[in-house]
């Protein structure tokens, strides 16, 4: 089982930056794939970022491409978003979330295991 707690939402303002935070814990997960997906009202689920814990491989919607930067700590074992530039439509719940293989996926139904979500709100 990894249990994940994400957190560092909240309310900014068109240009500014936020750093989201995922700490994990549970299994070993040095062959796990993690993950940042948002969901805005209305809409459903989207992948955002994701990353090969073993090798750091990263991967990014393009929708944030250049601006967002998904990073690791394993001495920590937290997962972070940095997200710079931020824009209104960036507003929405950020979860993180894992799965126990190598690649990534942009579908939600392949991911094993969730945080609770963080909500992350960019006022125009």
């Amino acid at each position: 089982q990894v249990q994940l707690v994400d957190s560092g939402g909240g309310l900014v303002q068109t240009g500014d930056s936020l750093r989201l935070s995922c700490e994990v814990s549970g299994r070993a997960f040095s062959r796990t794939t993690m993950g940042w997906f948002r969901q805005a009202p209305g809409k459903e689920r989207e992948f955002v970022a994701a990353i090969g814990w073993l090798l750091g491989s990263t991967y990014y919607a393009d929708s944030v491409k250049g601006r967002f930067t998904i990073s690791g700590d394993n001495a920590k074992n937290t997962l972070y978003l940095q997200m710079n530039s931020l824009k209104p439509e960036d507003t929405a719940v950020y979860s993180c979330a894992a799965r126990s293989t190598t690649y990534y996926s942009k579908r939600p139904t392949d991911w094993e295991y969730w945080g609770q979500g963080t909500q992350v709100t960019v006022s125009s």
